[in-house]
């Protein structure tokens, strides 16, 4: 196969997957008006946070509240209550099972957001409209960031793979994985990314939204990766486009990572697995080493003191 028909036949490949869901989101949609959306299982305690060390807090889904020495990052922020396409007052797509462990007026203001991809349950324009501050900086993937109001922040970056910028204390790496980026059926060309997150003495890698890939071995280095914050849901059917829970570890263990933080999972029904079976294979594949998983549930928070 040439080197130029390959890229475009996966192109429509990734296409064809986003079309083929349609017929799962209209039977979730009609599931979901008629139940409630759950109050979150635990709600972190900001006010016991330092600025020294390590902290980080699930909020829901792919969005996690990560502080570092007292730098503030917010990554893939989804703090509506359904995600969609608006039409109007209407929003057409899926609605929350768990609402955020904290809501926007709670949050401290982001020093840095940290965009995956352009997925509508990873980026979600309400939540950034909200979020828009001369004082944020946005780091997101390639040919997104005619999505955003771009002057209301401090400063927008876009990156490829193998691509890094330098936001205050803060280097950003961002990594191929196994995705794809459009958010509708026609803008195949945005890119998606994991990033690597250094900031002096710690190394935190985002794994964004990836099938199984090798491509997070490239992180692994002599300075080791204090934390990796991995997706572990929506593999069933989507396993192309979405790793199971024991990938997920296995790609974390590529890393070097010392502890796993699991997200995309007990948020929005996107897959058939049962609410908790991600979040439980993860236990049964980590084995006797539970204790890297410090975070099971949305709103738990995950520390790290520099005095280790």
């Amino acid at each position: 196969m040439s080197t130029t028909v390959a890229p475009i036949l996966k192109t429509r490949t990734l296409a064809e997957f986003a079309y083929r869901a349609g017929p799962i989101l209209w039977r979730r949609m009609a599931e979901d008006r008629k139940r409630s959306v759950e109050p979150p299982p635990r709600v972190p305690s900001l006010a016991a946070w330092t600025d020294e060390g390590v902290h980080a807090a699930w909020i829901g889904h792919s969005t996690v509240l990560i502080r570092i020495d007292g730098f503030n990052i917010l990554t893939d922020p989804v703090f509506s209550r359904r995600i969609g396409i608006g039409i109007g007052p209407v929003v057409v797509g899926m609605k929350r099972l768990v609402d955020p462990a904290l809501d926007l007026p709670h949050l401290p203001r982001p020093d840095l957001i940290l965009l995956s991809h352009a997925h509508m349950d990873h980026f979600d324009l309400p939540s950034l409209r909200t979020l828009e501050s001369r004082a944020t900086s946005v780091v997101t993937a390639a040919s997104t960031s005619d999505l955003l109001r771009v002057k209301r922040y401090r400063s927008v970056e876009e990156l490829r793979w193998d691509e890094s910028c330098q936001v205050g204390p803060v280097k950003v790496r961002a990594f191929e994985v196994r995705h794809w980026g459009a958010r509708t059926r026609t803008d195949v060309h945005r890119g998606y990314n994991g990033y690597l997150i250094e900031a002096g003495r710690y190394r935190i890698v985002f794994g964004g939204d990836t099938a199984y890939t090798d491509s997070f071995r490239q992180i692994r280095s002599a300075r080791p990766v204090d934390l990796a914050i991995m997706p572990i849901g929506a593999y069933d059917p989507w396993i192309h486009a979405h790793c199971n829970p024991e990938q997920a570890l296995a790609m974390a263990n590529h890393t070097g990572a010392e502890f796993v933080l699991p997200v995309h999972h007990q948020t929005f029904k996107l897959s058939n697995e049962p609410n908790r079976e991600p979040i439980e294979r993860l236990l049964i594949a980590s084995r006797a080493a539970e204790d890297r998983i410090p975070v099971r549930e949305i709103g738990g928070a995950f520390h790290l003191a520099t005095s280790r």
